[in-house]
Parts: C-alpha cells; sequence; structure tokens
C-alpha cells in the first residue's frame, strides 16, 4: 500500500515517513498543495495524510478540489486547528477522518489501518484466494496454513493483486503503487517482480495464478 503524506514540515514529514515505512506501508511525501494536486493527478494512491496549513493554500483546497475531480481516495487530515467548527468543515470538504495535533504516530497508523479497512475500499488485513492467506499488517504469507517468506517488492505485488481478485490490474497501477515518486522504476521492472512472485507461487504450490493481460495489466485467480 503506497501513501501519500502532504505536510510543509520537513521534520515531521521525515518521521512520518519513516515510521509508516516501519508499518509496511510505502509512502511519498511532498510539501505544497501544488505538488500534492499535480502528484495526485498521475499517481494512484491507497489514502492520502493531508496537513491544512500548507504554504501555499489551505490543504482543504486539496481536498476540494480531488472531490471535485471525483477523486474518492481515503483522506486523513492533520491540522493543529482543534475547534469543532474545523472539523465540521474539513470533514464536509470530503475528509474521511480527522486527526488534530500534536499526536502520536501510533494513532495515526491505527487511523489509516481504519481507513484502509472500511467497506468499498477494496482493502482489508487479511486476503485470501484458494489456499493462499496474505497477513497485510504482519507482511506475511500463508499457504495451506503454512508460512511462507518472500521478498519485500514480491509481497507488494501480491497485496496490489489480491486486493482486486479476478479483475485486471494497470500496470500503471502496480508502478505507481509500489515505486510510486522514488523514481526507481525500470523499463521492466514491474514484469521482473511480477514474474519473480508468479514462480514463486508455482514452487510453493499456491492454488492461485497470475495471468498477463499484454498491453493491460495483470490479475490473479484461485486455479
Amino acid at each position: 500500500m503506497r501513501l501519500l503524506l502532504v505536510e510543509d514540515n520537513e521534520e515531521l514529514s521525515a518521521l512520518l515517513v519513516k515510521s509508516l515505512e516501519a508499518s509496511g506501508y510505502g509512502a511519498d511525501a511532498v510539501t505544497t498543495a501544488v505538488d500534492a494536486l499535480n502528484v495526485l493527478g498521475s499517481t494512484h494512491y491507497a489514502a492520502v495524510i493531508l496537513d491544512l496549513g500548507l504554504p501555499d493554500a489551505d490543504g482543504s483546497t486539496v481536498l476540494r478540489t480531488l472531490r471535485q475531480r471525483q477523486n474518492a481516495v481515503p483522506v486523513l487530515i492533520l491540522t493543529a486547528r482543534d475547534g469543532v467548527n474545523d472539523r465540521v468543515a474539513g470533514l464536509r470538504a470530503g475528509a474521511d477522518d480527522y486527526l488534530v495535533k500534536p499526536f502520536a504516530v501510533e494513532e495515526l497508523v491505527a487511523r489509516i489501518e481504519a481507513l484502509l479497512r472500511r467497506p468499498g475500499q477494496l482493502l482489508g488485513r487479511s486476503l485470501e484466494l484458494g489456499n493462499l492467506v496474505f497477513d497485510t499488517v504482519g507482511r506475511q504469507l500463508f499457504i495451506d496454513g503454512q508460512p511462507h517468506m518472500l521478498s519485500s517488492r514480491e509481497l507488494a505485488v501480491l497485496e496490489i493483486l489480491l486486493r482486486r481478485p479476478g479483475r485486471v490490474v494497470a500496470k500503471r497501477v502496480v508502478e505507481d503503487q509500489i515505486f510510486g515518486l522514488s523514481g526507481d522504476v525500470g523499463s521492466n521492472a514491474v514484469e521482473v517482480y511480477v514474474h519473480r512472485l508468479r514462480k514463486s507461487l508455482q514452487d510453493l504450490s499456491a492454488a492461485a495464478a497470475i495471468h498477463t493481460i499484454r498491453g493491460v495489466g495483470y490479475l490473479i485467480t484461485a486455479t
């Protein structure tokens, strides 16, 4: 799962990115409303953590623009504004949750987990297909009840596909979720990780198969 953090305090941003990554998420960070809207216009994220006090615009502007674009990505607002009217305004603008500064990082992570478990978000902690179960929090794969180790990138691809079983996932979506803004993506990087994952599942006798839809993307089905 890749998240976007929109926060202009560099020290706090670095801390949050580190904490999110330690919790098993990928995280990109931007500092302005303009950068946030540009990135969200081209990259797919599982959720957005949005500070309202940005240097170039109020974060609520980003939120309203997102919703006007029909982008339903879950948004958690971060703000030092703790008035009831401020919270109500943020929620009415389209926010999914609201966290007042200062806050415990553990609470932020817990709230993100709760957002990603909500119905309709294609999300959940335990993903199952055939004889395969993937614990998205513990980052552990079980096949016929037995734990197996895969690389972090293989697990990332597997999670993306398992959240949409039987449906084609565009290659661009896989790229965005794995690499985000890191720029660490070669022309055939996704194909390499899909190939490795497919072989790993075959070697482990998983009752699931990954199919390549040429020119479009990938899907996973039970076998």
